[in-house]
C-alpha cells in the first residue's frame, strides 16, 4: 500500500466517523490518466473530504493558510490534510502565478488527479463567485477532463473565528466531465478561457445549487475587510 494509501485508510474512516458524507458520482473520475477536479471552496479543510471522497489520490497546490496551525483544531486538520498528500504548497516567498501554474501542469502531466478551487479562496458568503481563468489555461493546455465538484456542509464545520470544529454532515457531489471542446486549443486566447472557465463554473453551480456572483471573492472579501 502507499503512503497515500495507508494515510488515507486511517484518515477516511476518522473523518467519516465525526463527519457522516454522501458522496455521490465519484464514477465521473477517469480510473486512470490526468483529471482537474474543479470544486467550489466553503472551508478551508474542503481538501480533506475531495481527497477522502475521491476514489484517486488527489493533489492540490494550496495556499499555507489551508495548513494554519495556530489553534489545536486547525493543527488537527492540518496535519490531516497533510496525511492524504502528496499535497504541494507554496511555501516560498516571492513564488510567482506562473510557477504555481507550471507545477500544476506537471502534475497534471505526470497523469495525476489535480484539485484546484478556482474561486481562488473561501466564499466569503456560501454563495459561488467567478472563477479564475488559471483553471481553463490548465485544462485546454493539456487536454485533461475537468470533472465539476460540488461541496456541501464543509463551512459549518470551521468557519473564520471559531476554535473547535463542529460536527455536521457533509456532501462530496462528483458531476460529468464538463465539454470544453468548443475552446480546444485556444488556451492562449483571453476569451475562450473566460468562457470556458465560465463553463465550468456554470457545471460546479448546478451540481452546489448556489447562488453565482459575477465578481471575484478576494474582492469582496477585500471591501468586507476579511
Amino acid at each position: 500500500m502507499s503512503l497515500y494509501g495507508a494515510a488515507k485508510a486511517v484518515v477516511a474512516p476518522a473523518s467519516r466517523v465525526v463527519w457522516p458524507q454522501k458522496v455521490e458520482g465519484a464514477q465521473h473520475v477517469p480510473d486512470q490518466g490526468p483529471v482537474i477536479l474543479a470544486a467550489n471552496h466553503l472551508s478551508i479543510i474542503d481538501p480533506l473530504f475531495i481527497g477522502v471522497a475521491c476514489p484517486r489520490p488527489v493533489r492540490f497546490i494550496a495556499k499555507k493558510e489551508l495548513f494554519d496551525e495556530s489553534t489545536f483544531a486547525k493543527r488537527i486538520m492540518a496535519r490531516a490534510l497533510k496525511a492524504l498528500g502528496p499535497v504541494s504548497v507554496d511555501r516560498r516567498p516571492g513564488q510567482s502565478s506562473q510557477e504555481a501554474m507550471n507545477n500544476s501542469l506537471d502534475v497534471i502531466n505526470g497523469g495525476e488527479v489535480f484539485g484546484i478551487f478556482p474561486e481562488g479562496t473561501r466564499s466569503p458568503d456560501g454563495r459561488l463567485y467567478k472563477g479564475q481563468t488559471g483553471l481553463a489555461w490548465l485544462a485546454l493546455s493539456t487536454g485533461a477532463p475537468v470533472v465539476p465538484v460540488a461541496l456541501t456542509g464543509t463551512q459549518r464545520i470551521l468557519p473564520p473565528g471559531r476554535k473547535i470544529p463542529s460536527f455536521n454532515r457533509v456532501g462530496v457531489r462528483f458531476g460529468e466531465p464538463v465539454d470544453l471542446s468548443p475552446w480546444e486549443g485556444r488556451a492562449d486566447k483571453a476569451k475562450p478561457r473566460r468562457e470556458a472557465t465560465d463553463a465550468i463554473m456554470d457545471a460546479i453551480a448546478k451540481l452546489s445549487g448556489q447562488e453565482q456572483i459575477a465578481r471575484y471573492a478576494a474582492s469582496v472579501k477585500a471591501e468586507l475587510g476579511q
